[in-house]
């Protein structure tokens, strides 16, 4: 409540940013939601394709005229168990960078960047510490990578159809 600025819209919040923080202001938080981005379309579009070709041999679908839609859906969740797994710990940094308050009394922040924070979350709480809460990460990374993969997909047929 005591931190809310009561912005009338979002015009009026971005000249006060500048105004009251410097221009920098706007973009701070950026690299870590780069990097976040980054891995998580790695981790999803990379392993999409061996995806589909083992769970295809594991259904017996032999993708004569494509992938059926469970060989597709599969993939697609796979796809998401991987994004999840290569975003998650810069989830946490970009998470922790963003909730962080000053120390009441000495004003420092508790991190002083992106690698400070992943080198204190190493030894305070262990490597698995990047991991932890991950199913309930998982369940909402993986409806997002389905929904895009399975987009990506039809998209893709309807536009060769329609072109070839």
């Amino acid at each position: 409540p005591e931190d809310r600025r009561n912005y009338k819209n979002v015009f009026d919040a971005l000249i006060r940013t500048v105004r009251d923080e410097g221009f920098g202001a706007l973009y701070a938080g950026l690299m870590p939601n780069i990097l976040r981005g980054m891995s998580m379309n790695v981790g999803m579009m990379a392993c999409y394709d061996q995806a589909k070709e083992v769970i295809a041999s594991l259904l017996g679908d032999p993708m004569t005229n494509g992938p059926s839609l469970p060989t597709r859906m599969g993939a697609s969740a796979t796809a998401g168990f991987t994004a999840a797994l290569f975003s998650m710990p810069f989830d946490l940094v970009k998470s922790r960078l963003m909730a962080q308050k000053p120390d009441p009394i000495s004003g420092e922040l508790p991190y002083k960047g992106i690698a400070d924070c992943a080198i204190k979350i190493v030894k305070q709480e262990g490597p698995m510490g990047f991991f932890n809460g991950f199913s309930a990460y998982y369940g909402r990374c993986a409806p997002h990578a389905m929904i895009i993969l399975l987009s990506i997909e039809s998209i893709t047929n309807a536009y060769r159809k329609a072109f070839e």
